[in-house]
């Protein structure tokens, strides 16, 4: 039994006629003659009735007939499917992204994308690192944006942009009264750190030395940006945040920010399994990510 087969019963029974039927169906009438024969032979029923002047469908050819239509109806949708996501940046593309990146990027992301592949359905999830290559590794994600340099041997990356670390402080700290921050100045201060897990807690490690013993830093481990931000506008402290969270509509004028003397920033990149079968949705997505970037990052070219 094949589809074909399904299909010639149909045009039979619409038509009532075998010679309009094998029309239709752009074969010859003995062979769509033969074919129905094979078919009720496999089936061990008659699913015609035939006579030298009409053909007529028998009560098991009308039962036959009700799944055959759900059948073809169904390969026409599996067919549909195939032809949608043949096309380039169409159908569902799971896309993952960092806390600290995701309040930030997709609000300027996914307007580009809609505008750009209004055939495309993101399907977005905002998780830690780790959780995220491991969703991608496991086929649960298809690409993740997250801060580069990242391990992994079933894992591509592509670098998009460097974003700059600015200090926050309270408009009463000494460091709002400077046009730069030093990064030795840091390690004289309380500052505040996002908890384990977060790659940006260990960046600004990085820059600022460990959690100091005394203060609220070394005690308090926030779950977000949000977070830090608000406690320093209470002057608890000093932070860092990336140049996305601190312009624009982001920007605070409660705090005060102020950049590094010298280089400080992470590098963000398109993360995605090396087997993923559509490496021109990767391509055309980042193309996307580096037209709409805002001036705050450095894109970096492909």
């Amino acid at each position: 039994m094949n589809l074909s087969d399904l299909k010639y019963l149909i045009a039979v029974a619409e038509h009532r006629h075998f010679g309009h039927a094998a029309d239709e169906c752009n074969i010859s009438q003995p062979t769509l003659s033969t074919q129905l024969k094979k078919l009720e032979a496999e089936l061990g029923v008659a699913l015609l009735e035939r006579t030298n002047r009409s053909v007529s469908v028998t009560d098991a050819g009308e039962q036959v007939l009700r799944h055959a239509r759900n059948i073809l109806a169904e390969a026409d949708m599996i067919r549909q499917v195939g032809s949608d996501e043949s096309r380039p940046m169409s159908g569902h593309l799971r896309i993952g992204c960092i806390p600290t990146l995701a309040p930030y990027m997709l609000p300027w992301l996914l307007p580009a994308l809609v505008a750009d592949y209004p055939d495309l359905i993101p399907v977005l999830v905002e998780d830690m690192t780790a959780h995220l290559t491991e969703s991608l590794i496991n086929h649960d994600l298809d690409v993740g944006f997250m801060a580069l340099p990242l391990d992994g041997d079933e894992l591509a990356t592509e670098a998009l942009f460097d974003e700059s670390f600015l200090v926050a402080c309270h408009p009463d700290h000494p460091f709002a009264a400077t046009e730069a921050v030093l990064r030795q100045q840091l390690a004289e201060e309380d500052v505040l750190y996002l908890d384990d897990g977060h790659c940006m807690r260990d960046q600004t490690m990085e820059i600022c030395g460990r959690p100091s013993s005394g203060g609220l830093g070394g005690d308090f481990r926030a779950a977000s940006l949000e977070t830090l931000r608000q406690l320093v506008k209470a002057g608890f402290g000093v932070t860092l945040l990336p140049a996305m969270a601190v312009s624009g509509s982001n920007h605070d004028g409660r705090i005060a920010i102020r950049p590094f003397a010298g280089p400080a920033f992470r590098r963000v990149g398109a993360v995605w399994r090396k087997s993923f079968p559509r490496p021109d949705d990767i391509r055309l997505l980042c193309q996307t990510v580096r037209r709409a970037a805002p001036g705050v990052v450095s894109l970096i070219d492909d």
